[in-house]
């Protein structure tokens, strides 16, 4: 056991190696991703201290906080050391992470380019399964009046109701809409279909004054702007 650093328990370790003690004495910012789930499971297993289960499963996803928030409970769970009340907690913190960044994501006061679009809808389909279509609502200063979903399962086969978009624009006095749907593929290619929507999202919009400013093609970290190709 005493040649087995992994296996001391956290409160053995110097006072600079405990993640309660160092977020308390040196701040937040100063833990890793790993120290930090540390935190919230408490403790580890025989073998390995909390700090280092955590690190193992962070290396398991290449210690990246978003393939970590995509594990299910049952795949947490194979890790020794992580019962159900720990994958819980650690799929609990990973989705309030999620949600903060969309809140912070939502307080963007205008919308002043094709990035800014992404960094809103990003948060919302950018790591679904599925495909969504989504328009963006703007006011007459590019400002974010209201988000609605479109349709959900893919354009080719959802049959879009331009009635019910132009509908809410006259109920939210939006002046400008801005298209926006997942690919769940990766693939920033745009489809005839994503073509054929944009244009006529964009020819039914004309005749009540309202324009169609862009249209995004979001991945899970990247996107493709219509207007920024100038196919609009």
């Amino acid at each position: 056991m005493a040649g087995n650093p992994n296996s001391f328990s956290i409160k053995n370790w110097s006072l600079d190696d405990q993640p309660r003690e160092k977020l308390r004495d040196k701040g937040k910012a100063t833990l890793s991703d790993a120290e930090l789930i540390a935190i919230l499971i408490g403790s580890g297993n025989r073998d390995e201290s909390a700090v280092a289960l955590c690190k193992r499963i962070f290396a398991s996803v290449d210690n990246n906080l978003n393939a970590l928030g995509k594990l299910s409970l049952a795949q947490l769970m194979e890790f020794k050391g992580i019962g159900e009340a720990k994958a819980i907690t650690i799929a609990a913190a990973l989705e309030l992470g999620k949600r903060r960044r969309l809140e912070e994501a939502l307080q963007l006061d205008k919308i002043t380019s094709s990035r800014s679009v992404f960094n809103v809808m990003q948060p919302i389909i950018g790591e679904l399964p599925h495909e969504e279509f989504w328009i963006l609502y703007l006011n007459n200063s590019n400002k974010v009046i209201k988000k609605n979903q479109l349709s959900k399962g893919g354009i080719t086969g959802t049959l879009v109701d331009v009635r019910l978009v132009l509908k809410n624009a006259l109920e939210v006095g939006a002046v400008a809409l801005i298209l926006a749907h997942n690919h769940p593929s990766g693939t920033l290619i745009p489809s005839k279909a994503d073509k054929d929507i944009t244009s006529k999202l964009k020819l039914a919009s004309q005749s009540l004054d309202i324009s169609v400013l862009d249209h995004l093609i979001i991945t899970e970290s990247a996107y493709y702007s219509f207007a920024d190709e100038s196919i609009l």
